[in-house]
């Protein structure tokens, strides 16, 4: 229903910008461009997006060994978590601080918002095992290598309806689907929710700016759209952004 909406906005901000004239001689339609509705650098200023969910988190501690002696145990992170413990201290998933416990993970997959909210987060963010060692109540430091990545104190360790998961979230439990391929054979038997405290960035073969650093380069005076494709940009997307 939300993707409904969301998507009925666009095309409705779209047809403001468009005027549908009468059909011309020959059977062609015409359409003029009307003109943009301006806007002051204050109410651009004003109307800045602000972080999603009112903050813009940060986890990141300055006492890491602190941190890591609080830890009972270590786990190596694959690169899905790893990209996913990322986000989370940097603020790339606003305002969760850490992997979502069971009412969380359920409440996203059923509801696609935060409990207690009307705050729409489309997919879950958890941490998954199939470790039987790994229990609520402990602290982990999670690494990428010989390199701390952040701790998770963990509150709860649940199994999931992976196919009522893929069929809500993707719209098909079928594995021909990247997704829910993902979910089926990528994913452990059980996922953990719990905080996380980052102690370090990985390090990538590419530069990575945190939400903040991304801010903090946009200007004020102008509307912004930031897109992610999983492919080279292509034509169709050219024409979308000029």
């Amino acid at each position: 229903m939300k993707l409904a909406v969301a998507a009925l906005s666009l095309v409705a901000t779209a047809s403001a910008f468009t005027v549908q004239k009468p059909m011309a001689a020959g059977g062609r339609s015409v359409v003029a461009t009307a003109p943009a509705q301006q806007f002051s650098a204050t109410s651009l200023e004003m109307a800045k997006q602000t972080p999603h969910g009112g903050k813009l988190v940060d986890l990141m501690t300055d006492d890491v060994d602190a941190a890591i002696a609080k830890c009972s145990s270590e786990v190596q992170l694959t690169p899905r978590q790893l990209c996913d413990v990322e986000l989370l201290t940097n603020g790339g998933f606003s305002p969760l601080e850490g992997f979502m416990d069971e009412a969380t993970y359920k409440n996203v997959v059923e509801n696609m918002e935060l409990p207690d909210s009307d705050l729409i987060f489309g997919l879950p963010v958890v941490f998954d095992t199939d470790s039987e060692e790994l229990q609520p109540g402990m602290t982990v430091l999670l690494k990428d290598g010989d390199r701390p990545i952040a701790t998770v104190e963990f509150t709860d360790k649940y199994t999931p309806d992976k196919p009522l998961e893929c069929l809500k979230c993707y719209g098909t439990a079928s594995i021909e689907h990247p997704g829910a391929l993902m979910v089926a054979t990528e994913r452990g038997r059980y996922y953990m929710g719990g905080k996380v405290t980052g102690l370090n960035a990985p390090i990538r073969d590419f530069p990575c700016k945190s939400p903040k650093e991304v801010r903090e380069t946009l200007p004020d005076d102008k509307d912004v759209v930031a897109f992610q494709c999983r492919n080279p940009v292509h034509r169709a997307h050219y024409e979308l952004f000029t």
